[in-house]
């Protein structure tokens, strides 16, 4: 239980510290979905595979790249509180990637009526 509350102290220290770039991120994500809610005839349910896609390679890739961005390799995880983490970062970036990809794609998806 100590190792989970010393990741949780270590992601609030992190997001503290970056807290201004989490917060513009925070805004572009509202604005577009503000626009992508606005947007007549918008087809959320369609643009879901597309983004869920992409949510689904970003997250995979994230889970190949993490280590070797912190100098590491999966080769050096050997305790389940360290595959835990890299796959709650790659989940976490995957559903980042989603939350701005499926507006996105509701924006740039052509509408029958538009035509």
């Amino acid at each position: 239980m100590y190792e989970l509350w010393l990741v949780m102290n270590i992601v609030w220290e992190l997001a503290l510290g970056l807290w201004p770039l989490l917060a513009l991120g925070a805004l572009a994500w509202l604005v577009l979905m503000v626009l992508a809610w606005r947007r007549p005839a918008a087809d959320w349910r369609s643009a879901w595979p597309m983004a869920a896609g992409i949510a689904l390679v970003a997250a995979v890739a994230s889970f190949l790249a993490v280590p070797t961005t912190l100098r590491s390799s999966l080769r050096e995880l050997a305790y389940w509180v360290d595959w835990a983490n890299l796959a709650s970062i790659a989940l976490g970036i995957g559903v980042a990637a989603l939350a701005f990809a499926w507006p996105a794609r509701v924006l740039a998806r052509r509408n029958i009526i538009e035509r």
